[in-house]
């Protein structure tokens, strides 16, 4: 673990009031802070310890900083030293380009742009401490490591000293390794809650983003029925607050199913026009039901949420697009090490990346996911497992990498005739008439209840709406010639590729039409869509601002196309 000084926050802004007014926000937040006066003061003390370093940007200008940039080079393979570095509004090239320089010389950066509010800086360092903290933490586990080898070393040197001894070292032995295992499990345990935080964060700013959209709209409606769907998007909003723990529960198999006799065919069959509007134009979905295919007791809602689950996952190991096949089929008789009996077996089938023996062995663990951050908690592939086992089943996996995976779903035959009253899980809405013409918009989102409200908005200020739910359908849609007047889309999407690559290609192939892109992160993204030259609209944003950037981008886009001719 670290020492006092190591959770010590060293401050260098020598220029104007950042460093006293820094230190004493952090002093309030009880941090301890020291104030250094030049870089050599400040490599003296990160070499004494330090849990973090607050930099202004403006201090290091045309300063000799390779002793710092030494320090940072010459860190143990454990360490990986925070700073957060406070930037101005400078964005003349030779700025930017000594900034990205910064960035890559000191590695672990964190860039925050003046004017910052006290509490985002307090945060932001607080922050910091945390992952410095988990670094010492790592420390203790390598250190740990290697004393247990050499212990281990002792115990087989004393071995040769007398046979009758063998046996209880041994045992250290084993007892020493169980003991080191179980520290490194701990701590793989804490990067998975990692990655779990970054999916809750980007899915509770899409909830923000439907619900304080939805309220914004209901003020501007007098159609009762748009303001009940509105209504109902912002139920499904916070519904889906509830999902992460049904999701935990199906896993744990303490989830409380109600099972009834389900015709397969027919309940999946419901799906159609869902699964469609969830994996976008790119992605086709075919089902393969025998007519005499058995029904199975299973609870029919989390059937449908099983199914769902598995196309978005192959929708994902698809960026190209492709084919999902949805297939049934009778196992009489089936005997395994496993299971026996009459069962029913529910593939989902893709042609997309497959997985590795490596990734195979881990997806049903809970927050394991290959995804990047913002994009799945990792509980998927778990409340399938948790739903089946639940069950009376199981589920297995057949994946080769670069040709596709197949997931199975094992369930048992139900005896039982199924009920003719089907329900599903969600109710699509039809086609509405606009208030007047604006053009048609290609709307590019993977969330489907935030596309919905947005589609709302969209089509409130008279736009006609295109929707696809990837940046490789986006392009799609414009290669086929389909008429687009704006494009408006989110910064981060599966499938590979994000909003601001989008853009510049989009920029490459069709310079005339204009782009808009929102997101509900910061930072890198805003900056990446300012060089690329694309308005950003920030998450979450009222109705009446969605449309002060729409006609602002198709704005500088005709000044842009006017200049150019």
């Amino acid at each position: 673990m670290g020492t006092e000084q190591d959770h010590r926050v060293l401050i260098f802004a020598p220029i104007g009031r950042d460093g006293p007014a820094s230190a004493e926000l952090l002093c309030a937040a009880k941090l301890e802070t020291i104030i250094c006066s030049d870089i050599t003061e400040l490599v003296r003390e990160m070499s004494v310890g330090v849990g973090a370093v607050f930099l202004a940007e403006e201090g290091l200008f045309a300063k000799h900083t390779t002793p710092l940039t030494d320090w940072v080079e010459r860190q143990p393979a454990w360490s990986d030293l925070p700073f957060i570095v406070l930037t101005s509004h400078q964005a003349q090239r030779a700025v930017v380009a000594w900034r990205r320089n910064l960035v890559s010389a000191l590695r672990n950066v964190s860039l925050l742009e003046r004017p910052i509010q006290p509490i985002t800086l307090t945060s932001a360092v607080q922050s910091a401490i945390r992952a410095r903290r988990r670094q010492y933490e790592i420390r203790s586990l390598i250190e740990a490591r290697e004393q247990a080898a050499q212990q281990l070393e002792s115990l087989v040197v004393e071995r040769t000293r007398a046979l009758a001894e063998a046996n209880e070292h041994l045992r250290r032995e084993m007892a020493e390794r169980a003991r080191v295992e179980e520290t490194l499990r701990h701590a793989q345990k804490m990067e998975a809650i990692g990655r779990l935080t970054g999916g809750i964060a980007h899915d509770f700013n899409n909830l923000l983003m439907v619900i304080s959209g939805g309220l914004d709209m209901l003020d501007r409606q007098t159609d009762p029925a748009r303001r009940r769907r509105l209504m109902d998007g912002m139920m499904q909003a916070a519904q889906r607050g509830a999902s992460l723990t049904r999701q935990l529960l199906a896993f744990s198999r303490r989830q409380a199913l109600r099972p009834e006799p389900v015709d397969i065919a027919g309940q999946i069959g419901g799906m159609r026009e869902l699964l469609d509007r969830s994996l976008g134009g790119d992605v086709k979905v075919k089902f393969d039901f025998p007519n005499t295919l058995w029904p199975v007791e299973v609870d029919p809602g989390e059937l449908e949420l099983v199914v769902l689950n598995l196309a978005v996952n192959a929708r994902d190991a698809m960026p190209g697009g492709g084919t999902i096949v949805v297939r049934g089929e009778n196992l009489p008789n089936l005997r395994d090490a496993e299971l026996a009996g009459e069962y029913v077996r529910l593939s989902v089938i893709d042609t997309g990346s497959g997985m590795t023996d490596e990734v195979r062995a881990r997806v049903f663990e809970p927050f394991f996911t290959t995804k990047e951050v913002g994009k799945g908690s990792g509980l998927g592939l778990a409340q399938v497992y948790g739903f089946a086992t639940q069950s009376r089943g199981t589920v297995r996996i057949d994946s080769v990498v670069g040709k596709g995976t197949t997931i199975a779903l094992y369930l048992p035959r139900s005896d039982a005739v199924p009920s003719n009253d089907q329900r599903h899980l969600i109710e699509l809405y039809g086609a509405r008439a606009r208030p007047h013409d604006e053009g048609r918009i290609l709307l590019v989102e993977d969330d489907d209840e935030v596309a919905k409200l947005v589609s709302e908005m969209l089509d409130e200020l008279g736009y006609e709406v295109t929707r696809a739910s990837s940046a490789a359908a986006a392009l799609g849609a414009l290669a086929d010639g389909r008429a687009i007047d704006i494009v408006f889309s989110d910064v981060m999407m599966a499938g590979g590729m994000n909003g601001v690559e989008l853009a510049r290609e989009i920029q490459r192939r069709r310079s005339d039409i204009p782009i808009l892109l929102t997101s509900g992160y910061s930072g890198a993204a805003v900056h990446a869509a300012k060089e690329t030259g694309v308005r950003i609209l920030s998450k979450p944003y009222r109705i009446d601002e969605l449309a002060v950037a729409l006609d602002a981008a198709r704005s500088e886009n005709l000044r842009t196309r006017a200049h150019v001719s």
